[in-house]
């Protein structure tokens, strides 16, 4: 189920406190037409541009599944589904990891996961109608493209797209999903990246793909050593 509100301060915020009175079932969304405290990956502030999708979900962590983190894979190809139903065929989107939705090169979405007891709240942002000045990157948004999309159709096809690659992450397994990453990424195989790490130093290599068990970045360096990079991004 969906739910739409004008205006909150977060809807992951929102969603959160929630999963901690009991009160939200997996499957059901916050959607807001305004969000005035809306954060991203790393404690980025998130843009609130009026027309684009601002929600947010929780998902309930059973024993057998794959690492919580990995539910950004999850929602990335979701994300990218639902953008992809959107164009249709007026442009191509590309993911690049670790979760970064692109469109002509620019930025399309935002994706922030926060773990609340046992349960992760999934945000998610969309620019269907305008795309923020960034200051380290390009954004872009759908709008560029086609027709802005109405909000709530735009968040039904997400709902749904998100349900079915949850459903597929928990059957299938992680290997599958990342698959299926990579045949969507920006980055081919062997492709040269540069990469900052949590730590903010600076690592040059050539794209080998995603580790199965995790979804972290391998790294082939230049002597011919692998490198495994769990939290950064790729430049």
């Amino acid at each position: 189920m969906i739910h739409l509100v004008d205006q909150t301060s977060s809807t992951n915020a929102d969603v959160a406190a929630a999963v901690r009175s009991g009160e939200v079932r997996e499957g059901d969304w916050l959607v807001a037409r305004r969000q005035t405290a809306g954060k991203g990956r790393q404690g980025r502030e998130w843009f609130d541009g009026s027309g684009n999708f601002m929600g947010s979900t929780a998902v309930a962590l059973h024993p057998s599944d794959p690492p919580p983190a990995t539910l950004s894979f999850v929602t990335a190809l979701a994300v990218y589904e639902a953008v992809q139903e959107a164009l249709s065929g007026a442009a191509q989107p590309r993911l690049k990891w670790p979760n970064d939705v692109l469109i002509g090169g620019g930025k399309l979405a935002g994706i922030l996961l926060e773990r609340v007891r046992d349960r992760v709240v999934v945000g998610v942002g969309v620019n269907l109608a305008k795309a923020p000045d960034l200051p380290d990157r390009k954004a872009a948004a759908l709008a560029d493209f086609i027709p802005t999309p109405d909000l709530e159709p735009f968040a039904d096809t997400l709902s749904r797209r998100f349900a079915e690659r949850l459903a597929n992450w928990r059957q299938l397994g992680l290997a599958t999903l990342l698959k299926e990453f990579q045949l969507c990424s920006v980055h081919a195989p062997g492709a040269r990246v540069r990469v900052h790490d949590q730590d903010g130093s600076c690592i040059e290599g050539a794209f080998a793909g995603l580790d199965d068990s995790d979804g972290a970045l391998r790294l082939r360096l230049a002597d011919g050593s692998e490198r495994v990079i769990r939290a950064g991004d790729i430049v």
